[in-house]
């Protein structure tokens, strides 16, 4: 059986998914959710391609076993760049509209399993469970996503101080087979898709809310788990909604009714200081963020792509403010190319053995893309016009209208400087999905606050810098 076809299996397994007030049953069927399902399984299937496979898997030092190289933390140069193409073509695969199906947050455990022995002191039992959970996510191959914010309730509040103390998720109390948890938090990209959900805070929590400082993973379809899902924007027609027919990466906000959390699961609870602490590790950081960078390297190239088709299609590559735009959609793509391969270029070794990527342009990388992203679906708007407004509402309609009748005009009229009139519809219909469509909406959200609050994380770009080298480098040079 092939991976892709062990992922559909396991979407049989009875998981609570809500969608417009309604249970959403086996997600292979629905009709929102069974077109990215199987774009999901479509992927997974990459491993198993004589090719690409070598490229998207790696021989696991201790069962000689094959896994996606996300799980790999590198041990070399050479392994470091192979993990960066692995990510690519993950993500280039989906034209990186799909963020969440596998690599993200597989490097994040992967690297927390790295740092495992980082809290020991603080959590005895953390090394020990983070292994066990480490080797049975690798070694079955599964898709895991993760939520962490509290529920924006009021944020001038701590969770502690809102008026219910389980808007946002809490220990009820502990019990002798484990945490019983209640309460919400968001958002957890793709989980309708997912295998597993690692939950825990992705801010730090003051001691005054310790009963809301908890980490731990469940299973997507766990007892007492249900993911409320915001409206799907699929579209069943492929060929008019090529995007939204295929990688509508549902959103679900988790909602913990009661649940019954089993203690192999349950890796920190009661403690804020030893989450942050292995949450802000710089060497798990790097190796997490070296992903993202890849995903946007990936989106960036497709939207640069589109920009071109678009330009190209109408014969007005010519004009200079036209290139002028084209341009700065290649500056884009190749700007966040030459960061991800500076990180790997001023990559050291870490006191654990691994080759860490530099922090710094990964950082950057991440700043920027919060604005490269919508500046680019800005520029193909303005190198559309009113261009994907007047595409008719289905393809088809080119030589169906009034029984084809009207099939030489509209061939005629729908025809594009350097193509016919079929492909630069399909050509149109793409450009909305991407630009105007509910999902490109959606995208456009997700790319400028994916990775948390611009202004913060560009605050702790500005703390995190070292300032002191670059001040006392300047400073020699002027003799002072």
């Amino acid at each position: 059986m092939s991976a892709g076809a062990r992922y559909l299996e396991r979407l049989n397994d009875g998981r609570n998914v809500w969608i417009g007030g309604k249970p959403a049953g086996d997600i292979r069927e629905h009709e929102a959710l069974r077109g990215t399902a199987r774009s999901v399984a479509a992927v997974m299937d990459l491993q198993d391609d004589p090719e690409l496979g070598p490229k998207l898997t790696y021989r696991t030092e201790d069962t000689g076993a094959r896994a996606n190289r996300a799980f790999q933390n590198p041990r070399s140069p050479q392994e470091l760049a192979g993990r960066r193409e692995a990510f690519y073509l993950w993500s280039a695969a989906t034209f990186g509209v799909m963020s969440r199906i596998g690599g993200f947050y597989r490097a994040q455990l992967a690297a927390w399993h790295e740092r495992r022995s980082l809290i020991a002191a603080e959590q005895p039992q953390f090394p020990d469970k983070l292994d066990a959970y480490f080797r049975y996510v690798r070694d079955n191959d599964l898709l895991l996503t993760a939520a962490g914010h509290d529920p924006q309730v009021d944020r001038s509040k701590l969770a502690s101080e809102l008026g219910d103390a389980y808007a946002a998720l809490r220990i009820v109390r502990e019990t002798e087979d484990g945490l019983i948890v209640r309460g919400s938090k968001m958002i957890a990209t793709g989980a309708p898709y997912m295998d597993e959900i690692m939950v825990s805070p992705h801010s730090p929590k003051q001691q005054a809310e310790h009963r809301y400082a908890v980490m731990f993973a469940v299973p997507v379809s766990y007892p007492g788990l249900h993911l409320v899902c915001r409206e799907p924007f699929h579209a069943e027609d492929t060929e008019d909604h090529p995007l939204s027919g295929r990688y509508d990466e549902l959103d679900a906000v988790l909602v913990f009714d009661d649940a019954l959390i089993p203690w192999e699961r349950v890796f920190i609870h009661d403690d804020p200081a030893a989450i942050w602490k292995i949450r802000s590790d710089r060497l798990a950081g790097s190796l997490s963020i070296h992903e993202n960078i890849a995903r946007l390297l990936a989106k960036l190239e497709f939207t640069a792509a589109v920009g071109q088709e678009l330009a190209f299609s109408i014969g007005i590559t010519r004009f200079g403010h036209v290139q002028a735009k084209l341009s700065e959609l290649q500056r884009q793509a190749e700007s966040v190319r030459a960061l991800l391969l500076a990180a790997e270029d001023g990559a050291e070794r870490h006191e654990s053995g691994v080759w860490e990527p530099r922090l710094a342009p990964l950082t950057t990388a991440k700043n920027l893309g919060n604005r490269y992203y919508p500046r680019a679906i800005e520029i193909l708007q303005q190198l559309s016009g009113a261009g994907m407004l007047q595409t008719p509402a289905t393809a088809r309609e080119l030589d169906t209208l009034a029984g084809g009748a009207l099939a030489p005009l509209l061939h005629s009229a729908y025809g594009g400087a350097d193509r016919g009139a079929p492909e630069r519809v399909r050509l149109l219909k793409l450009a909305w999905d991407l630009v105007g469509s509910p999902l490109g909406a959606r995208h456009e959200l997700y790319e400028r606050f994916y990775a948390g609050d611009p202004a913060r994380t560009y605050a702790a770009q500005y703390a995190e810098y070292d300032k002191s080298a670059l001040i006392a480098r300047t400073l020699s040079r002027l003799g002072s």
